[in-house]
């Protein structure tokens, strides 16, 4: 009883959402001390319990986040978004020209003397999803305007997805698709999403031309093999091919926590390719709970867009939860076949660092849009009822 009475207390908002997030990490712990056999074997001597304490250290630390986040005030993001945006374009521009080059990709800034990398594109996807929430909400009145309202709306779009692709494609298309649906829901009209697409396109192409004079820059070689390998045009990709073995043998109730024979075959089994190990030791039943719990983390969002009295409020909370589902989707399909392999990790249940803490970050600011919610509807029926 005393305990239920101060997490009444403490955590506010969609008792849901929290549930979700618990459920989600003890997942992610199973998933990532099981998946991390083979690395720890080789780089840490066997001792798989040094991913374990590391992960969920910064899984603990991620709670942390999502708690402070929670507990200001949402329209306070809507602040500082402008900020974020102008803090996180020269960030993602030092990453293409200085960046960490880590599996032949170039996606990380080092922090000095730490010895940890930091992933801009993370914080850049966060700062455009609040600068579009905002944005939206702010020039209702002028956004059928080309030059006052669609053009500073579309500009942040298509530079800070531009200059995730080169390194990133896929995370570029989800951010890209992801502020599309918001821009849809928040009635811009079907000429101006036509002009977005046509400069999305141009940009693409603008990309493609520069990675054909500057290769070590932009990941055409490797876009063009899994394109390639999923449309059967050359032998299938050998990771797809060791996820489909481990989906297969986990049957419908899987092989049990711990015994996966793919983690030792399939690359990156702890982050990319996490749901295919979940499957073969969870069996189908398992790799449905996982949707399920993702599925329920959406509608549990979409409530609060249909809740919420502030036009800001909804589209935050639909645009954070819409890019989560999305990666969330684009990793699974991914893993049964049903997309081109990406760099995509499983929100929340992927092994990362920065990932997990903004992915925290995101669910924080949700949480916080759901925690004012209700004194919102309090306060309006309040001054309803003096006025009256």
């Amino acid at each position: 009883m005393l305990v239920g009475k101060v997490i009444d207390q403490e955590l506010k908002g969609d008792k849901g959402i929290w549930l979700i997030l618990l459920l989600m990490s003890l997942v992610s712990l199973l998933a990532v001390y099981s998946s991390t056999g083979t690395l720890a074997f080789l780089e840490k001597g066997g001792n798989t319990s040094a991913y374990l304490y590391r992960h969920a250290g910064i899984l603990v630390f991620g709670l942390f986040l999502t708690y402070v986040c929670h507990l200001l005030h949402y329209l306070k993001y809507a602040r500082v978004s402008p900020y974020l945006i102008l803090i996180a374009i020269p960030l993602l521009l030092y990453t293409i020209l200085w960046g960490a080059e880590i599996n032949n990709a170039r996606r990380w800034i080092e922090v000095p003397y730490l010895g940890l990398t930091f992933q801009s594109s993370d914080f850049a996807k966060l700062a455009l999803i609040i600068y579009m929430a905002r944005t939206l909400s702010l020039k209702q009145d002028l956004i059928k305007d080309l030059k006052k309202g669609f053009i500073p709306m579309i500009l942040p779009v298509v530079i800070i997805c531009g200059l995730i692709a080169p390194a990133n494609l896929s995370t570029a298309i989800i951010l890209f698709f992801t502020c599309a649906i918001m821009m849809f829901v928040g009635r811009v009209s079907m000429k101006h999403l036509g002009m977005l697409a046509l400069c999305g396109g141009f940009m693409m192409m603008l990309i493609i031309g520069i990675g054909k004079y500057s290769p070590e820059n932009v990941r055409l070689a490797t876009w063009s093999s899994r394109i390639s390998a999923f449309m059967g045009e050359t032998s299938e990709d050998y990771q797809i091919t060791r996820a489909k073995i481990a989906i297969a043998n986990g049957q419908w109730t899987g092989v049990g926590p711990g015994n996966s024979f793919q983690r030792n075959y399939l690359p990156y089994p702890y982050a990319d390719f996490i749901y295919a190990i979940i499957c073969e030791e969870y069996g189908l039943l398992g790799g449905v709970g996982v949707l399920f719990l993702y599925l329920w983390l959406f509608y549990r969002c979409v409530r609060l867009v249909t809740l919420s009295p502030r036009a800001f409020g909804a589209l935050l909370a639909m645009g954070l939860s819409l890019l989560l589902m999305v990666q969330a989707f684009t990793n699974i399909a991914v893993s049964v076949n049903l997309l081109p392999v990406t760099g995509v990790t499983l929100p929340l249940i992927s092994m990362g660092g920065t990932s997990i803490l903004f992915i925290s970050i995101t669910l924080g600011i949700i949480l916080s849009v759901s925690r004012h919610i209700k004194k919102e509807d309090i306060e309006e029926e309040t001054l309803a009822n003096e006025s009256a």
